[in-house]
């Protein structure tokens, strides 16, 4: 992504000779035109004219808002930064990612009623006992 720096400029607020400018607007225009081929010369691209508030004192207490044109131009900057990361090749025969297990490859827990079951335990005062279970086998 591009990176850029501005510049803000006052517009001519009046208009010098100019050859072949007859009238007030053509005598302004080629002042205009004189600051946009000045700083095109120095690499500035225009972008806009705005008509801005400016704040100013007037008198010991007071202050006015005037109203100021300017041009802003702006052109781009060549990045600063160094990389710090090595080189992204990698040697031949190294995978550059590991493979994606496939059914074959997942291990498969077993199933929970094969598992030893523990007897049940009853709370009788503040102790865990273990409930007498029933004994299924007939005696002999």
């Amino acid at each position: 992504m591009p990176r850029y720096e501005y510049k803000v400029v006052p517009a001519p607020q009046k208009s010098g000779k100019a050859k072949g400018a007859k009238t007030a607007e053509d005598r302004f225009a080629a002042s205009v035109e004189q600051v946009l081929n000045q700083m095109g010369q120095d690499g500035w691209e225009y972008q806009r004219a705005e008509l801005l508030p400016s704040e100013e004192r007037t008198g010991l207490t007071g202050s006015t808002v005037n109203w100021r044109n300017v041009l802003v131009f702006r052109r781009e900057i060549e990045p600063s930064f160094v990389s710090t990361r090595g080189p992204t090749e990698t040697p031949e025969g190294v995978p550059l990612a590991q493979p994606v297990p496939g059914p074959e490859m997942v291990v498969v827990p077993a199933p929970i009623a094969e598992e030893v079951k523990e007897p049940p335990l009853s709370l009788k005062g503040s102790e865990a006992v273990p409930e007498p279970q029933e004994n299924s086998e007939p005696k002999a």
